[in-house]
């Protein structure tokens, strides 16, 4: 499931959620998310998902998502951010979250979506953490808290960037970074307890409205969710914590207790 965990200094909790609402989404606002990575293009269900879209687009307008990272990499599962930030110095910053959105579940977890992140057991708990399926998490996602409210779709070739991003190695620091995605970051790096900089994470410099208008993209035909009963692994992201998965009891000692103190001091 996606959820979230809280972690020393910092919470990261990011949930799913879908439920069965008019199929509207042939309108959407179009965002770009510009990373250190590449850059791509996301339809917004401005129709379908209102509340949910209109709260994005509320962080991104003010800036919000500018120097945030993606915190979570769970290949053939989801990349995860809107949590934190990283002001070319650590420890990170987090992302200041706006009121609780109501929960929207429409559409299906189906790969090459964004769905918000929420804490487990409330529904109506999303903020400003989110996620990209990256395969076809109906089955997990779309019955779990009510149902992770999908509210977009990667437009184009984008998903070769978030495939980009999902194929980086990942590092355990612990907290809400068990699956820190790094780039130019190596095994010797983190037994040497180097601290990850601007070189090495993930950084979104700028989410941008790129076309505000609501039907720049008519074609759209999204999934409707099922809304099945989901197993109970793999663990949604989650807003506020850690993000879900399993952590080692040794994975919460030694060197890692270091590393999260640098990351959430």
């Amino acid at each position: 499931m996606i959820s979230a965990k809280p972690g020393r200094a910092l919470r990261f909790t990011a949930l799913l959620s879908v439920a069965f609402l008019s199929p509207q989404a042939a309108n959407a606002t179009i965002v770009e998310f510009q990373t250190v990575v590449g850059d791509f293009q996301v339809n917004l269900y401005d129709n379908a998902t209102p509340q949910t879209v209109a709260n994005f687009l509320d962080y991104v307008n003010n800036g919000a998502f500018s120097n945030s990272i993606i915190h979570r990499s769970v290949p053939g599962f989801v990349i995860q951010g809107g949590g934190f930030t990283f002001d070319l110095a650590l420890p990170l910053g987090e992302v200041p979250a706006n009121p609780p959105v109501v929960n929207e579940p429409v559409f299906a977890n189906v790969r090459g979506t964004i769905a918000m992140a929420k804490l487990g057991g409330d529904p109506d708990s999303a903020t400003s953490q989110w996620f990209f399926n990256l395969a076809d998490n109906t089955a997990n996602l779309d019955g779990q808290n009510g149902g992770f409210t999908v509210f977009g779709e990667v437009a184009g070739d984008g998903m070769d960037v978030v495939d980009a991003i999902a194929a980086l190695p990942r590092f355990n620091f612990g907290g809400a970074t068990t699956d820190l995605p790094l780039r130019n970051y190596s095994l010797d790096d983190f037994n040497s307890l180097i601290d990850p900089d601007e070189n090495n994470l993930v950084i979104i410099s700028a989410v941008i409205v790129s076309d505000s208008t609501v039907d720049t993209a008519a074609g759209l035909n999204p999934t409707l969710s099922t809304n099945v009963t989901p197993p109970a692994n793999p663990q949604p992201p989650a807003s506020g914590g850690g993000g879900g998965g399993t952590v080692s009891v040794i994975g919460l000692l030694g060197l890692l207790l270091l590393r999260r103190r640098r990351l959430f001091r």
